[in-house]
């Protein structure tokens, strides 16, 4: 914090690294974290199935396994349709949520600083609290709800689910449109927003709790203790994040694709 003030730290620190200009701008390092963390996550899972065996399993392979059979149970559980795209869906949201929220436990310094090095002035690493990036995938479920709407339905069951619910008569169509529509616009919005706020939240605690380390030598020994009981909770906070964004988009596909007609 040489050289800062506690609130061009914290600004500092709650800025991206960005290209473009207003609506176009580009945060580059929400980019680069997000592809990191999905290559880091398909490669591991890569390497495990490479070196699976029928015989004792390993270590890694024995957690990949429970974690493939208990999304698989999730989504059997929950989705009364074909699995075969939404359990694979499912866990690759798990794993890439889960390993985006887990960058929040690194040390709030020390990416940004190492980033420094190589003339970066402005990093933010950690993907969801971003956004734009907790919207940009709530709109890819959006549109598979869309999806497995007209698949379960066709396009004139599509058009009545949206016309003719609740209010079974045409001269509630514009009413229903409204309600209905409300309802689909409000399902990837509050998945957005529901992992942004808590990561954004996460994210905000840890640059305070630094902060402390800059103020005297009590002040600053309190703040070790704090951000250790803060990480550990975390972990807690980014695996129920992770479960939520994955349960939720299950259950709003499971009912995209069983809902009955009225």
């Amino acid at each position: 914090m040489s050289g800062y003030t506690t609130a061009d730290y914290i600004s500092h620190h709650l800025t991206f690294l960005s290209t473009g200009d207003s609506f176009w701008s580009v945060n580059l390092d929400t980019l680069f974290f997000s592809l990191a963390s999905g290559i880091l996550f398909l490669f591991f899972f890569y390497r495990v199935a490479k070196k699976s065996t029928s015989g004792v399993p390993g270590k890694l392979q024995c957690l990949v396994e429970i974690l493939v059979e208990w999304v698989d149970g999730i989504v059997k559980d929950n989705f009364y349709g074909p699995r075969h795209i939404i359990a694979p869906l499912a866990l690759t949201i798990f794993c890439w949520v889960f390993v985006m929220n887990a960058i929040d436990l690194v040390p709030v310094d020390f990416l940004p600083q190492f980033a420094n090095l190589f003339g970066i002035h402005y990093l933010r690493a950690v993907p969801t609290a971003d956004i734009s990036a907790t919207l940009g995938m709530s709109i890819c479920v959006f549109f598979l709800i869309i999806f497995y709407t007209i698949k379960s339905k066709g396009i004139k069951g599509f058009v009545k689910e949206y016309t003719l619910h609740p209010f079974n008569h045409w001269l509630f169509i514009p009413i229903n449109f409204i309600l209905e529509f409300v309802t689909l616009l409000a399902k990837p919005i509050s998945l957005a927003f529901r992992l942004f706020g808590n990561m954004y939240a996460g994210e905000l605690i840890f640059i305070l709790i630094a902060v402390m380390y800059s103020g005297n030598m009590f002040i600053s020994t309190l703040g070790i203790p704090l951000h250790f009981a803060w990480a550990v909770f975390h972990i807690l906070v980014i695996t129920l994040q992770a479960f939520i964004f994955m349960m939720l988009t299950i259950v709003y596909l499971s009912i995209a694709y069983n809902k009955s007609e009225h």
